[in-house]
């Protein structure tokens, strides 16, 4: 079983920030229950549907069982409560102030578990006149500086990461503190309640070399020109490869590879700081050699000289790479009621404690029942909150 085994979590969170946080929990040994109301959370519903489950929402949700509830009702509040009584910690998403409108702020929480760890996630934090706003992924995006790390270095036009990315640095640094808040109370008895917005996260997560220029503020850099804005996609006769030289080793491999050892020498690439200080004409230079050569005998002559490269992949040419195939970076299950199933193994692997993908994200509700009686409630009392419309019965 994993390292959390043991550790219960209560994810009342939504979308991506927290649940991929909780299901990070869960990969690693948590038992992780899924509270979120009678019709459902927004994700669920974006996407193709697969046996009741779009794709998005199973990769955020996996190991995680379903409690569907009314938490406006004072018998869901009562629900709920008992559930807190016996967790570990809980992951909120609501907008600051709403959680303590509904009764659960983690002061209240707090007096009934002292124990606890209280997870709150946010867009932008309490303070600030952004602070009330409503946010998803394209907004921290425009507001962190990473629309303008990936502009057009062209035409300057700002540009978006096509992935889903401040949720999910907002996810991994939220897991990584809950881990450091579960290891302090064990060493002290202390809960706590961390506090992390979704714009601290990633502004943290780009500031090493994609905020370079202004970190030292006597000696502010133009970022255009630092390491960060490098596009690393050469053609090949073929095809695309990615290929860095950061070193001088690197460097005069690459030059002996295309048979060009005179640049090792040229004083316009014979330092890392030239070579950044002239990366037009050197990536004009390195181009102009890659284009000449097929992917397969590029990669090949590249490696023999050590040189960092791979080549440009689809997703779906992805599955199917010896690399992802031998090193099992995509786990595949048959699971029943979805047939096979792949997901991207849990990235950190335990010697003594594994990470595993023991359950398929849930279908809407599918614990409740389970969940209920766990809590000590009778089958009759169960039946009452369904009728009631406290519970959604399980599909």
């Amino acid at each position: 079983m994993g390292p959390l085994q043991g550790i219960k979590v209560l994810d009342l969170t939504s979308m991506v920030s927290g649940p991929v946080a909780a299901m990070m929990l869960g990969d690693q040994g948590a038992d992780v229950i899924k509270v979120e109301p009678t019709h459902g959370e927004q994700l669920r519903f974006l996407g193709e549907q697969h046996n009741d489950v779009t794709p998005t929402f199973y990769s955020c949700n996996r190991n995680k069982k379903s409690l569907a509830i009314d938490l406006k009702s004072d018998a869901g509040k009562e629900v709920l409560w008992k559930l807190i009584d016996g967790t570990d910690v809980l992951l909120q998403n609501f907008r600051p102030g709403a959680i303590e409108r509904m009764g659960f702020g983690e002061e209240v929480v707090r007096k009934r578990n002292q124990g606890i760890i209280f997870v709150s996630i946010s867009g932008f934090g309490e303070k600030g006149p952004y602070a009330h706003k409503r946010v998803y992924d394209p907004i921290i995006q425009g507001l962190s500086g990473a629309a303008d790390i990936q502009a057009n270095r062209e035409t300057g036009r700002p540009g978006m990461f096509r992935i889903i990315i401040a949720d999910k640095i907002s996810a991994l640094t939220a897991a990584q503190a809950i881990s450091s808040a579960l290891f302090h109370r064990e060493r002290k008895g202390e809960g706590q309640h961390i506090k992390l917005s979704m714009l601290d996260a990633t502004v943290a997560f780009f500031w090493p070399e994609g905020m370079s220029g202004l970190t030292f503020a006597e000696k502010e850099a133009d970022h255009k020109k630092s390491f960060s804005s490098i596009d690393l996609i050469y053609e090949s006769s073929d095809g695309y490869i990615t290929m860095s030289t950061v070193s001088d080793k690197e460097w005069e491999g690459f030059c002996n590879a295309v048979q060009r050892p005179e640049l090792i020498s040229d004083e316009r690439f014979a330092t890392a700081i030239a070579r950044r200080q002239n990366i037009a004409v050197r990536r004009e230079i390195a181009g102009a050699e890659l284009s000449k050569r097929f992917t397969r005998e590029l990669l090949e002559v590249l490696d023999a000289h050590d040189v960092p490269c791979a080549p440009i992949l689809s997703r779906q040419e992805l599955l199917g790479h010896p690399q992802i195939v031998e090193g099992g970076t995509v786990d595949r299950q048959d699971i029943e009621g979805f047939g096979e199933v792949r997901q991207a193994i849990p990235a950190a692997q335990f010697q003594l404690t594994e990470s595993s993908l023991r359950l398929p994200a849930p279908k809407l509700g599918q614990h409740s029942l389970e969940i209920l009686a766990e809590l000590g409630y009778s089958e009759s009392e169960c039946n009452k909150l369904i009728d009631a419309s406290v519970i959604r019965r399980p599909n």
